[in-house]
């Protein structure tokens, strides 16, 4: 009888651990926040496929227990075909985090609409295709947890960064309002607000800094921004997103909104509590 009573336990919590595995998609794996997510879900159990259109520095994925798949969030074959193969693989999907951005950094009035219109394509549009094509796989199963990375960029703001920050301030609204319209199908949706993080973003920018800084009217912003890599001692190491995006997908009911990393609960305070031209002051003396 007590035989039985220890296997009848053993099997429970067997079924309680597959239960607790979830299904993972991620965009922007190849560097980053995306990376570490992948990795750290992966140890804790997880099936994760992460999608990046950095092919070949994707691949570590299929070392380490994952899966890497061609992910382009602004092309929609790209989107489609990764969604089918999750789909088609595991017949569900409980988790997408969509990770994969860009920084479109100089001033507002040095880039090009082309390149403002992209920033957007990447950071906003590119998350809609991928939860267009999640929503019907998500409300069939009744349940699933959408994950949108903001940045402390979403509520605040930053000179040199304009088409960055409005894209992210965009991706916070549309985040709400698309937490209401899917609630009723058992979906929650959670924004993550990191802070300074190390990641390959910054390098990024700089190839719009080194393109639109030349003979500008706004040199002196360029010439006090510090986002060069020897910066980075004050950086968070991605493993603190991913782990707070760990704990949202375990969460029986999880925030609407986390943030952390370096500066994150400053910034978003004093945005919170000063006014507009105070909060002004104190940008332009960090940023010189």
């Amino acid at each position: 009888m007590f035989k039985k009573l220890i296997l009848s336990m053993l099997l429970v919590g067997s079924v309680f651990a597959t239960d607790k595995q979830k299904v993972v998609l991620i965009t922007g794996t190849a560097h980053g926040i995306g990376k570490s997510t992948a990795q750290y879900l992966i140890e804790k159990g997880h099936i994760v496929y992460g999608g990046d259109i950095l092919v070949e520095e994707n691949l570590y994925l299929n070392d380490i227990g994952g899966v890497a798949l061609v992910m382009d969030v602004t092309k929609q074959d790209h989107v489609d075909n990764a969604i089918n193969q999750v789909i088609a693989e595991q017949g569900r999907i409980d988790v997408l985090v969509n990770n994969a951005g860009i920084a479109v950094g100089s001033a507002i009035e040095d880039v090009s609409m082309e390149d403002a219109l992209y920033q957007f394509e990447v950071n906003l549009f590119g998350i809609g295709r991928t939860v267009k094509a999640t929503l019907p796989h998500m409300r069939a199963q009744g349940s699933g947890t959408i994950i949108n990375i903001s940045s402390v960029l979403g509520k605040a703001y930053n000179p040199l960064y304009g088409w960055y920050v409005s894209s992210k301030h965009a991706l916070e609204g549309w985040s709400d309002v698309l937490r209401l319209e899917v609630e009723q199908f058992g979906i929650d949706v959670v924004i993550i607000e990191p802070g300074l993080i190390k990641t390959n973003i910054g390098n990024y920018s700089a190839r719009y800094f080194e393109k639109y800084s030349k003979n500008s009217v706004y040199a002196d912003f360029y010439n006090s921004d510090d986002s060069e890599e020897s910066s980075f001692d004050d950086y968070s190491d991605p493993i603190v997103i991913a782990k707070v995006i760990d704990k949202a997908i375990n969460a029986t009911n999880p925030k609407t909104r986390y943030s952390a990393g370096a500066y994150s609960w400053i910034l978003l305070t004093m945005r919170s509590i000063l006014p507009d031209r105070w909060f002004d002051k104190l940008i332009s003396n960090v940023t010189g």
